[in-house]
């Protein structure tokens, strides 16, 4: 008992040891504290975060304009293993709207006709009962690009599943948005590289974002997805570097954090 107490004081002076995070976005002040990290803006298991987890999130939303608050932003914690970060699709839809460059896109699922074999992209999340989902796909256009940018993913890939291999509930309710949603945001990513390299939603990570903005994950599926929650240290190191332009871009190095 005594040395859970020593190992609980030196945690929490630990975090009081680390300096807040003050910025803006969109007019509005935003400060993180380790504190209020801890206790609002992790999910999981708050009590096993990390002093490094905490900086690495406060990093993130700062120098990426994130408000987590708003639920731009996501830090995932269950048992020992590393926290993951996330972003919101709104955070996506935002910040591409944001950019002079942007010219809308399309997005759908891709289904297998039961009766035909024939293979069907479809612009929304509608499909038959008699249809399989097979994928996602979804196109972002720039007025200074000749062509869409596209991208097309496997469901069997990022579905979100349990222990038995059976797709977890939100997955099971809405895999064609889910699907959908992996194809945009990496159509996306894909079209403005600069501002969406090293960031990733809840859905490509096995997790699922509903639609009020809450990433769900029942913690009795937490160890089957798991080793897809692992954070990325080239991503966060990324993070605290100066903003860079992304004109006169094609591509960015991969892993890199920049902002419009």
């Amino acid at each position: 008992m005594a040395v859970s107490n020593t190992l609980a004081k030196k945690r929490t002076e630990a975090f009081q040891n680390v300096q807040s995070a003050s910025y803006e976005v969109g007019g509005m002040k935003i400060e993180l504290t380790p504190e209020i990290v801890k206790q609002y803006m992790v999910s999981g298991n708050k009590d096993n975060v990390t002093v490094d987890e905490v900086i690495m999130f406060m990093n993130l939303c700062k120098n990426s304009g994130l408000n987590p608050w708003a639920k731009e932003a996501y830090c995932i914690k269950y048992g020992s293993e590393p926290a993951t970060m996330v972003i919101g699709k709104e955070a996506y839809m935002k910040r591409a709207e944001a950019n002079d460059n942007y010219d809308g896109f399309e997005a759908g699922i891709i289904v297998l006709d039961a009766q035909t074999q024939e293979i069907i992209h479809r612009t929304g999340c509608f499909k038959l009962p008699s249809e399989e989902i097979l994928g996602g796909w979804a196109k972002v256009y720039r007025t200074d690009r000749t062509h869409a940018y596209e991208a097309e993913v496997s469901f069997d890939e990022y579905a979100g599943r349990k222990k038995d291999g059976s797709l977890n509930a939100q997955w099971s309710k809405k895999p064609s948005t889910m699907i959908r949603k992996v194809a945009l945001v990496q159509a996306l990513r894909e079209a403005f590289p600069s501002a969406f390299g090293g960031m990733y939603t809840a859905e490509e990570k096995g997790f699922a974002e509903d639609v009020a903005g809450e990433v769900y994950v029942p913690p009795v599926e937490a160890a089957a997805i798991e080793e897809k929650a692992m954070i990325q240290p080239e991503v966060v190191a990324s993070a605290i570097k100066e903003p860079a332009s992304d004109q006169g871009r094609s591509q960015a190095p991969e892993g890199q954090q920049t902002f419009f």
